[in-house]
């Protein structure tokens, strides 16, 4: 009897030990599977998100690269020679060309002092500093103009290279178009982006022409956008969409700027002026009046002094009705 009930506890204890091992047929391999297949998705879904974390950090790590390349490059060029500022003019003189054009009006100027009897030391005085300040005046002022059309149809251009690229064409026929049917100056300085190309220059290192020639903020941005469209991908058509509105905020921003500062310049300027204005309608009404003035050493000294404090209130006048946007 003890040994009937020993086998069957031993068959029991088989039974329930086989019966934990293996799988059962009631499903117990189905769920096995379940189990194994949901964890393999979540190991998939994990790897996929670590994988398109990985993209977002290297496109960020993109962006802040050529951000930054492009913003030094920006500050760098703030700081331009006499030939890179006849360049970003859009003047086609040679440096040489321009010194000795200025050297002929110093000349000139002084010989026209010297006719209207202004004393010999206080003449070549005034013709140096004409010689060397209103050439460059000039051409700074051709270079601001120069800088403003090319702003002006910078989003027109921007928005033609986007509705081109959600057509279906390439980047390089985009700028063809642009570079065909907009308006100047934006129309020749896509066209020379087009000539760098086909000299062999990759569309990263061609772009930057644009920012050469015209060293602004606006344009950097568009070339941050190429660039990293370039290195890291991404969709062009909404960066350069996003872009062109940026553009249009910046240009109704600097109207507004422009239009709020208008009282202050117009102040500025009467003020400035008002010296001049007084001493010429002065001279015509009593002519000997300030003839002291240009007639002694002492009212030569104080014309000087007085020149020099005008020069230095139209300066920090400048100053404050000049804004960055």
């Amino acid at each position: 009897m003890t040994l009937i009930l020993v086998a069957l506890l031993a068959m029991v204890t088989v039974g329930a030990v086989g019966f934990a091992l293996v799988p059962s047929a009631l499903g117990g391999s189905g769920r096995a599977a379940k189990r194994r297949k949901a964890l393999q998705g979540n190991v998939r879904v994990n790897r996929l998100e670590n994988d398109a974390a990985r993209t977002r950090d290297q496109r960020r790590k993109s962006v802040q690269q050529a951000l930054k390349q492009q913003s030094d490059a920006l500050n760098a060029k703030k700081r331009v020679n006499l030939s890179q500022l006849l360049f970003q003019a859009g003047m086609t003189v040679s440096r040489a060309t321009f010194i000795r054009n200025s050297v002929i009006f110093g000349a000139v100027a002084f010989v026209v002092l010297v006719v209207v009897q202004v004393p010999f030391y206080f003449a070549a005085i005034f013709a140096v500093a004409a010689a060397y300040l209103l050439p460059r005046m000039y051409v700074s002022r051709k270079r601001r103009i120069y800088q403003d059309r090319f702003l002006d149809e910078l989003p027109n251009a921007v928005e033609a290279i986007v509705r081109g690229v959600k057509t279906g064409l390439p980047l390089n026929d985009s700028i063809r178009v642009v570079a065909k049917d907009a308006k100047e100056p934006v129309k020749s300085e896509f066209g020379r982006v087009l000539d760098q190309q086909a000299f062999g220059m990759s569309m990263t290192e061609a772009v930057q022409v644009l920012l050469d020639r015209v060293p602004l903020p606006e344009v950097n941005f568009f070339v941050v956008v190429i660039s990293v469209q370039q290195q890291a991908g991404g969709n062009l058509s909404e960066a350069l969409g996003n872009l062109a509105r940026v553009l249009r905020n910046r240009k109704k921003m600097k109207q507004k700027v422009k239009a709020l500062s208008s009282e202050a310049k117009a102040s500025a300027g009467i003020i400035g002026s008002l010296p001049f204005v007084v001493a010429t309608l002065v001279s015509l009404v009593s002519p000997s009046y300030l003839q002291p003035l240009f007639a002694t050493s002492l009212g030569n000294i104080w014309l000087g002094v007085g020149v020099c404090m005008l020069a230095m209130g139209v300066f920090v006048m400048n100053r404050m009705v000049k804004f960055d946007y």
